[in-house]
Parts: structure tokens; C-alpha cells; sequence
């Protein structure tokens, strides 16, 4: 990972992250926490994202491709917990979902936003 991008992640770790995930917490706002277990250190994290309702659970976009340490950590423990609008939900399984139905899933207007930045990496969160 280059270092322009680390210490964008890095800065949003350690600014953005703390706002939302307290606004997650609240149960209120467009962000759910995504409580996973760091794969080298054991610490339980929690990371804000937005995520949509679909049948099978939820659809996440990953804004920051799959480098980002909630997402290599969800996949190395094969779940996590995911809290959405203060209710926590357990995950079994994290797989690819298709570009069209990701986008869809999250309804007007945020499809046709969704669309325009050209996002394309979706992951089902299974319940």
C-alpha cells in the first residue's frame, strides 16, 4: 500500500472513525459498527461503514477496496458482528455480491451515486 494512501486511512482511523462510530452507537444516522477481531493482536474493533438490508443480511461497499484491516479481519475470522441501528447481528460468512444488485440495494438516491463514482466492490455480510 503506498504511503499517500496510509496515511489517508491512517487520518480517517483516527478522526472521521471516532465521530461515526459514536454516531453508530446511537443507533442513529446512516452508520452501523462492524465489531471484528483483530487477525494478529486479538483486540475487538469496531469500525463504522453503511450498509444496506437485503434478504441474506447486508450489503457493504468497500469504499477502500479490500486492504482495509476491517474487512481482512472479518474474512480471516469467517464473521464478525455487526451492529445496525443499535441492534447487533451476527455474520457466518462475508462473500462477493454482484455490482448491479450492491448498488440497487441501496436504494435512490445512493444508486444513482453509486453508479456516477463508478463503485463496483460489494460484499454481502451473511446472517
Amino acid at each position: 500500500m503506498n504511503r499517500i494512501r496510509r496515511a489517508w486511512l491512517w487520518l480517517l482511523k483516527n478522526t472521521l472513525n471516532k465521530g461515526t462510530s459514536a454516531l453508530a452507537r446511537t443507533g442513529h444516522g446512516p452508520f452501523s459498527l462492524v465489531r471484528h477481531v483483530g487477525r494478529k493482536s486479538g483486540t475487538v474493533y469496531e469500525t463504522p461503514i453503511i450498509v444496506a438490508a437485503v434478504p441474506e443480511g447486508f450489503v457493504a461497499e468497500l469504499t477502500y477496496g479490500e486492504q482495509v484491516n476491517w474487512y481482512r479481519n472479518v474474512v480471516a475470522a469467517g464473521g464478525c458482528e455487526l451492529v445496525v441501528r443499535g441492534i447487533p447481528h451476527r455474520i457466518v460468512a462475508i462473500e462477493p455480491y454482484p455490482t448491479d444488485a450492491g448498488r440497487k440495494a441501496f436504494g435512490p438516491p445512493a444508486t444513482a451515486l453509486l453508479t456516477l463514482l463508478r463503485r463496483n466492490e460489494f460484499r454481502l455480510l451473511r446472517t
